[in-house]
């Protein structure tokens, strides 16, 4: 598998961030949830990664949206050729043999915007790409 970093340049800040913090991994149908075990409550601060064309896209944190250049999650999984290629492999399975390109059937996860503000969509409309977060 090729390195992703090169895609992504990283701010220095970011990559030592995605590097010693203490990340955990859990594979997700192809994607990747990434929990920061640094902080007293870590459930508070687990994301999901979407993982497109074996490069970590998207993810579900408020700092990836913001458009600054790759999280410390994204940079994080891709940092972990191990973690990337097993999502990459996992998606393959779900997928029943075929790569995916982006157009998948996760875009059928349910919307869950009325539990939260009007003004913000949930991460589903978001990464199904019904609703945007600069609506």
């Amino acid at each position: 598998m090729t390195p992703v970093l090169p895609e992504f340049d990283p701010p220095t800040r970011v990559l030592k961030r995605a590097q010693y913090e203490a990340f955990a991994f859990e594979l997700l149908e192809g994607d990747v949830r990434v929990r920061n075990e640094s902080y007293a409550d870590p459930i508070a601060h687990e994301y999901r990664v979407r993982i497109r064309d074996g490069v970590p896209h998207l993810c579900s944190c408020p700092a990836d949206a913001s458009g600054d250049g790759p999280c410390k999650h994204r940079v994080a999984v891709a940092i972990r050729p191990q973690v990337l290629e097993l999502a990459v492999q996992m998606r393959v399975v779900a997928d029943g043999g075929s790569t995916s390109s982006g157009d998948d059937d996760t875009t059928d996860l349910p919307c869950e915007c009325e539990q939260l503000s009007e003004a913000l969509p949930c991460w589903n409309c978001v990464d199904a790409g019904r609703r945007d977060l600069s609506e």
